[in-house]
Order: structure tokens, then sequence, then C-alpha cells
């Protein structure tokens, strides 16, 4: 009892400490851990969670709507953990929605029943049903986060997941005097959902988002936002760790904060070799770690979040904001401004993710397959369906070597795990059928999209090297690729068309940067490794949510290996009902 109790305070410690704690707060936090770590040996711990999916009304710019939630809150709670433990979240749905949970970036060994995106893993949550996601925490430290997998629902389900190494285990790192997560989001002031089906009735894109937001807020340069602008106080001379997610639906978004540099330390749960920097680059799905010092002189700073985006297309190009403010300084000083990168600054971008490199020391090895069992090149592309009700007579749509996904109506896995046999194919190409320019000129022309659930079957514990090559039918246009159930090793960019010939030559394959979520560079390619050492049915898709629906995803079929530990475990008898 006194042992539950104990994790219990160590928990609601750390909820404080994210959240702005005092200093008091902190040194009882510390002294409640080394009690624990004195009395009582270093183990795993069950951590378990309870979800209530709710509808609740908020109001921002002047908007009151009611939204989805979890436990009434708008973003969700954060998760807390600890490299090795054992994690369960009970999910009761109490929304009108059906529902599904994913843990972005969670590699959920041999347990794609606990990975959550709907119709791939599991059927969703219906209303007042629940369901317990069951996971262990192995060979992970670091900010990842959840959010909900099922039509636009992650416009406001959402949260961040913090895993702290094991006990005695440091960061490589200098320690922060606190740490705070950073979810940066959208608002729309319409039915989020209602705007989604919208767009698919009329065949074009739905509207923007209205705003950007900080942790659930889209700060005081917007109408109606005094009060819902995020503020956090820091100490002269400390040093803070903001874990920053990017949990907005269809932007990649820049952050900075005024005044200060930041030192990126960690993306996607990764350690990096640190480096400087005033504005970072995070693309919907990813996450970054980041020090802060509080060096400058007292007063408060705008951090801010702005789009990016170096296609021809229209985007929601407003900044939201929050404030840092040092301890002591009134509320009534005004912020300064950081000074972000243009909306369009492709040079930016491109020179930031070269500078992003894996830790790489004998403690967090950079382990790149160095030979390559199985080859994949797959294009990016859009096109257009016939839609006689729709504005222009057709439906816009995307593919990966012409094929645009086709959602099926039972989980993916469970047809797998079950040989349900009709659900899904096994026959995705390697490669696109019809080779082009793919980066030339605009291109207009159908290359003969069709629709289908069609996987790649992939060999257990084989290398697999992937090129996601973008191209210019009706647009070029970058792309956040995001893979479940496993982490990749970025080897390769570039722009324009990826040449086999040359290009391999140019990879790093001694510290390149380990994620699970990568940027596919406008009108260029980017190239992944992996070794396919999980078995199941793992979800592959843009993290665009606009482009997901459209089709533009696909899945692995991973087989399962010739040892006792290398197949999938049983599914869990709350398994939601298709």
């Amino acid at each position: 009892m006194f042992a539950s109790s104990l994790k219990d305070s160590q928990q609601k410690s750390w909820e404080k400490m994210a959240s702005g704690g005092s200093f008091l707060s902190w040194l009882i936090f510390v002294f409640i851990g080394i009690l624990g770590f004195i009395s009582f040996p270093a183990e795993a711990a069950v951590k378990k969670y309870q979800f209530d999916i709710q509808v609740k009304n908020v109001s921002r710019l002047y908007h009151a709507k009611p939204i989805v939630t979890v436990n009434g809150r708008f973003p969700g709670p954060t998760i807390y953990v600890r490299e090795g433990d054992r994690v369960m979240v009970n999910v009761t749905n109490y929304a009108q929605y059906n529902m599904s949970i994913h843990w972005h970036g969670l590699k959920q060994y041999r347990n794609g029943w606990a990975d959550g995106p709907a119709y791939i893993t599991q059927c969703p949550i219906q209303t007042r049903s629940s369901y317990t996601y069951d996971f262990n925490v192995t060979g992970q430290r670091g900010t990842l986060w959840w959010h909900a997998h099922i039509l636009w629902l992650r416009a406001t389900v959402y949260g961040a997941i913090v895993i702290m190494p094991k006990q005695g285990t440091l960061y490589p790192f200098p320690q922060p005097k606190m740490e705070v997560p950073i979810l940066l989001g959208e608002w729309w002031n319409s039915d989020v959902e209602e705007v989604e089906k919208q767009g698919s009735k009329t065949g074009l894109p739905p509207n923007m988002s209205d705003a950007h937001t900080i942790n659930g807020k889209p700060g005081p340069l917007f109408p109606c936002s005094e009060k819902h602008t995020f503020a956090m106080e820091v100490e002269s001379g400390k040093t803070y760790l903001l874990r920053i997610i990017n949990a907005a639906l269809n932007d990649e978004l820049f952050f900075g904060i005024a005044g200060h540099n930041m030192t990126v330390v960690e993306v996607d749960a990764v350690y990096t070799k640190p480096f400087t920097t005033q504005t970072i680059l995070i693309a919907p799905g990813q996450t970054t770690n980041v020090l802060v010092q509080a060096n400058q002189v007292p007063g408060r700073y705008f951090m801010a979040t702005r789009a990016f985006m170096d296609a021809p297309l229209p985007i929601d190009n407003k900044t939201a904001t929050a404030i840092l403010q040092y301890k002591g300084i009134p509320s009534t000083v005004l912020p300064s401004l950081p000074q972000l990168p243009a909306y369009n600054d492709t040079k930016f971008a491109l020179g930031y993710s070269r500078k992003l490199r894996s830790l790489n020391t004998p403690l967090f090895p950079a382990n790149v397959p160095l030979k390559v069992d199985r080859n994949l090149f797959y294009t990016v592309g859009f096109g257009k369906d016939s839609c006689p009700t729709c504005v222009n007579g057709t439906r816009l749509l995307a593919s990966l070597n012409n094929i645009s996904f086709v959602m099926p109506q039972i989980g993916l896995l469970q047809a797998h795990y079950f040989n349900i046999s009709g659900v899904f194919k096994t026959n995705f190409p390697d490669k696109p059928p019809t080779p082009f320019n793919y980066t030339g000129v605009p291109l207009t022309a159908s290359l003969g999209t069709v629709h289908g659930t069609r996987l790649s079957k992939i060999a257990f514990n084989s290398t697999v090297e992937l090129v996601l090559q973008d191209t210019n039918l009706l647009t070029v246009e970058s792309h956040p690729f995001h893979l479940h159930g496993y982490n990749f090793f970025v080897v390769g960019t570039g722009i324009g068309n990826f040449d086999p010939a040359k290009d391999p030559a140019k990879y790093n394959l001694v510290d390149p940067m380990e994620r699970n979520t990568v940027g596919v560079p406008t009108g260029g390619w980017t190239a992944i490794r992996f070794r396919a050492d999980n078995p199941g049915v793992w979800f592959m898709h843009c993290h665009l949510e606009l482009h997901t629906g459209w089709g533009l995803k696909t899945a692995f079929m991973v087989e399962e290996g010739p040892g006792s530990d290398q197949s999938i475990l049983p599914p869990p008898k709350d398994l939601p009902p298709c």
C-alpha cells in the first residue's frame, strides 16, 4: 500500500513540475525520489491510467464549441513512465464517435494489439465501451506522444508521453532544473469533423485551421485570447528542458523563443549530437527536446510557432505564441517576438535536417544496417477521382506507387493473425509500375492509380531500405511519413529525382538520425533503413491528416521469426469487436 502511494506521489510531483511547479515542489520530488530509491529495490513498475473520452465545451477565439477530450482536458493528460515500465491505459468511450488511441513512437514489440490505429491493428472502441492498452516500454526513453487514430479526432485528442531513464541513469546532457511539455496544435472554430466531411463532399481540400496553438492556447496575438495563453516561469541562470511535440493535423511548424538559443538534444525519443539553433523545424508526428538557458535580461519573451510551406499551397500562416517569463517580472511587461524564418524558407529547412545526427556512443549506439536485403522505392503522388456530386466533378486522392489505400472494415492485424481471407493482398509493388521524371514539369496525366488494400510482406529480421520519392503529379509537397512499430535511420535525403547509381554513395551510415517520423522534402526524396525484427502488421502513412484521408498510406506485414519470442503475442480478451 505504501509503495503504491509513493509511486502516486512521484507521478503527481512529475505532473506538477511539468506544469510549472514551484522550487519547493522540486525539492519534495527529489526527496520522495531518494526515499523511494533507498527504501525499495529498483524494479519495473506498472503504471495505470484511466482515459475517459468525453465531450466538453471549450472556447477559443470568441468561439465556443463541444470538442472530444480525454478526462475533459485539452490537450489531454501527460503519461509519465520509466524505461522498463509496464503501462496499462483503460480507455472508456463516452463520445458519439468511435475511438482508438495510438502511442506514437512506442515500438510495441510483438504487441501490435496495443498500437492503436483503427482498422489496422484493432477495430475502434465503440460508444459506451472500453479497451485496455497494455504494453511495455523497452529500450526507449525520451519524449513521445499519444493521439486519436481515427477520423480527424486527433485535432483535440492528444497528449505527451514522457519516458524517464532507468533509475540511476542520467541524461547525456546537463541536467535541467525543470522539464516542460510543449504541444503544438491547431484549432478550428467549426466542428473539425464537419470541416473534413464538407471537404469530402465538395472534392476539395477542407478549410484550413483558424489558429495554431501552444498547449491548446493560441496566445495573445489572437482576439479574445489573453486568458488563453500558456506561460512558464524561469529563474535566471537555470536550464530548462522543453519537450516539444507537433500535434498539428496538417502543418509543419517553426518554433523559436525571442532572445534565446535552443540546444537540440533529442528527437523522436533518440538522443542527438547537441547543436544550438534559434529555430527548430518540426513536422506533424515528430518530437524535439531542447535545452534553454535563462541567460538573458530578465523580462518576458514570446515563444512562437508558425507554419512552414515551400509549395504553392495555402496555409494557416498566423503565429501562435506562449510566454517565457522570468521570475519577479510583472505581467504588464510586453514580450518581444522571435524572428522565425520565412514561411517558405527551403534553405533553412534542408540545413536544419542536415544538422540532426544520432549521438552514437557506446551507451547509445547507432546500429545502422550496412547490408540491405530488400530495396523498396515508393513514389508519392496526387491525382483525381471521378465524383459526379463534387464541385468540379472530381475528388482529390493520393497514392504510393500509384495505389491509393482503401481502409478495411476489420483490423488488418486480426485478419493476418486469424488467417481471415479477402481482407487484404500482399502484392504491394516494390517500385512504381511506370517510371517517369518524378519531379519534372508539373504533371497532370493519369498514371493509372488504383484503389486497394495492398500490403508489402517483409521477411522477419531482414534489413530494408525504403526510398520515398516526392513527385510533381498535380503539385510537389513535403510529406512527413510515420512508420508504426519501428524506428528507422534516415541515411540520405536530396532534392530532385533519386539516383540509385550515385546517391547511395553519399549516404551517412555512421551517425544518421534515428527516428519514427521523417519529412520527405518538397520535390525531393528521403532514404531510410530499418531491421524488420518486430512481427505484425505495421501502418506507414503520411502524418498530414489530409493526405492520409486521401489514401497516402500502406502497411508492412512483417512475418514471424522461428524463435518462441519472435511471434505475435496473442490478442487481449477485451479487443474491440468489429
